[in-house]
This record gives C-alpha cells, sequence and structure tokens, in this order.
C-alpha cells in the first residue's frame, strides 16, 4: 500500500518539483506540495494548519498555494492564501480539486502512479499560470520557499 512517501516514485516526485519550479517561473507566487498519509477531519482545515506549519502566510505578496494529498485517506484540498484567493476565489480551488480527483480516479487501478504525477504537474501548472496572471514575477523575485515536497 502506497504511503505519503512512497505514494510517487523518485522519478514522478522530481518530476512534480520540476512543475512547480516551471510554473513559479512565471510568477512571483510560491507553490508547495504536501503528503501525508491520513487526514482526520476536514482535508481543508489540514491543509490550513500545514500552510501555516510551512509558514507559507509569510510569503511578502500573500500569494502561496498549497496542493494538500493525504494518501491512504484519499483526501485533497488546493487552498490560496489569501492574496490569490480574493483574485480567484473558492470556486477555483474547488475545479482544481474536482479535475485532480477525476484525473486520479481514471488512473486507477490498473494504470501506473506515474500518470497521476502527470496529472498533478498538470494541476501545478494550472496554478502557476493562474498566480501569474495575478502575480507575475519580477525582475527581482526571489524564491520565498523550497520547491521541495514535504511530508
Amino acid at each position: 500500500m502506497p504511503t505519503a512517501r512512497n505514494f510517487f516514485s523518485e522519478s514522478d516526485q522530481q518530476l512534480l518539483i520540476k512543475a512547480i519550479s516551471d510554473a513559479e517561473e512565471k510568477t512571483s507566487g510560491e507553490i508547495r506540495l504536501h503528503l501525508e498519509n491520513v487526514c482526520f477531519g476536514s482535508e481543508v482545515k489540514s491543509a490550513q494548519k500545514v500552510f501555516r506549519k510551512l509558514k507559507m502566510h509569510q510569503t511578502n505578496e500573500r500569494n502561496g498555494v498549497l496542493i494538500y494529498i493525504a494518501t491512504l485517506s484519499h483526501k485533497i484540498a488546493v487552498i490560496g492564501d489569501e492574496g490569490i484567493h480574493q483574485k480567484l476565489g473558492q470556486e477555483f480551488w474547488e475545479k482544481i480539486v474536482q479535475d485532480l480527483i477525476t484525473k486520479f480516479k481514471a488512473n486507477k487501478p490498473a494504470s501506473p502512479v506515474g500518470r497521476k504525477a502527470e496529472a498533478l504537474a498538470e494541476c501545478i501548472v494550472e496554478c502557476g499560470e493562474q498566480l501569474g496572471k495575478y502575480f507575475p514575477r519580477k525582475a527581482d523575485d526571489k524564491n520565498e520557499l523550497t520547491n521541495n515536497i514535504s511530508f
């Protein structure tokens, strides 16, 4: 049974980190991916706790996006800090989650996990495109948060 740490292969993890880096090339926003095994209760509340733990609320423009996945609980949340949330609204985050769930279910059970990584990479790119519309990358932009996956 895949746990959070081995839900994606090493090559899939590298694909996801590259997707984050590529997405952030177009924006001053920050995107993080967090995987854990179990989510008790609301995935959104769990994502909000992780958001604070990762200090994503401390970006200069309040434009961080967290993609949260509880692998064993089969729960997903995508949340944005107040700066980007005000621009995109709750419907955007819900649509991203539904698209991701649909793609994950389409790849189950016979498909390789790699296709899930590709679906997640597409989600990351979409978040980056939306961030770029409202928070374009500046010449002096610096990466405020690591692009590594957190567990």
